[in-house]
Formats: C-alpha cells, structure tokens, sequence
C-alpha cells in the first residue's frame, strides 16, 4: 500500500473519480437496458453460456443488478463492498467476451443496450469490449483497494480519514 504524504492527499480524490466513474457506468449500462428487457434477455442468450432455464432470470435481472450497483458506488455508500461486486461481474463479463471471440461467435456483447447476433456484414468488437472492461475492473480494484473517497455516505458514518 502506497503511503506518501502526497499519496495520501491525492488518493480520495483519486478514488473519488474512480467510484464516480465506475458508478456512472452501471447506471448507463442498466437503464440502458431496462426499457427492453426482452433484448436483455436475447443479449445474455447469444453468449451460449447458461442453461435456457437461467437466461431469462439473468437477462432481466442484469439491469436492476447494474443499476443498483451503480447508484451505491455514486453515493459511495458500502464502497469496498460495491468495488468487490464489481470485480467480479466485470471478471464474467471479460470471460463472457473471450469465451464468445474464441468459440467464433459473432456477437454484439449487450453492453449498453442491444446484443444478439451481428448481422453478416457487422464485425464484432472483442477487442475495445475487453479493453474497456479491464479498464473498469481496474477501477473496481483501485477501489477495492482504497476506498475511502471525497462526498461518499461511508465518508460520513465513517469519517473522512478512516480506511474503510
């Protein structure tokens, strides 16, 4: 654990950005999925990875989960506890995406909306969905790691200086 003086002045503004971020991206994620959870549901089907009988409870679920998700890290409420959460369902995402590009499926990952099947002509983007998912699991670790962040409700029942 890095605990320079300097560290220690920057790292709730740092961890701040990273909860913001990561909290905004599950909110956009869910509600983009929420007005159709039919295309949720197909979305999580073309990934070939769950029995039929869990696919339309993961499919619609998904998005509350998200949104859920989302809107405790942007409060900053239970903050290691939602990074933890979210390490983890970025790690199925990302091996969702890598099982899909090495069985040669031609998917649109459902991220934000959409999902199924690509039409002939569209190439899957593999490739940008993995590295964007990396990218948020390691803003989960980062707050995993360092919770303790600027205008979170643990900040208050918890103080500003505590590590949570």
């Amino acid at each position: 654990m890095i605990t320079t003086p300097r560290w220690a002045a920057v790292q709730p503004w740092f961890s701040t950005l990273a909860r913001l971020a990561l909290g905004a991206v599950w909110i956009v994620a869910g509600t983009s999925k929420i007005a159709d959870l039919a295309e949720s549901v197909r979305a999580v089907r073309a990934y070939r990875l769950l029995p039929e009988s869990l696919v339309p409870l993961v499919g619609a679920g998904l998005p509350f989960v998200e949104i859920a998700l989302g809107l405790l890290l942007v409060a900053g409420a239970g903050t290691r506890v939602g990074a933890a959460v979210s390490i983890l369902v970025m790690a199925v995402f990302i091996a969702g995406i890598a099982s899909a590009w090495a069985r040669g499926l031609r998917i649109e990952c459902g991220c934000f909306g959409g999902g199924g099947d690509l039409a002939a002509a569209v190439e899957p983007a593999y490739a940008t969905e993995l590295a964007r998912d990396v990218g948020l699991l390691a803003l989960g670790t980062v707050l995993a790691w360092w919770p303790r962040s600027r205008w979170s409700v643990d900040g208050l029942l918890f103080g500003p200086t505590e590590d949570l």
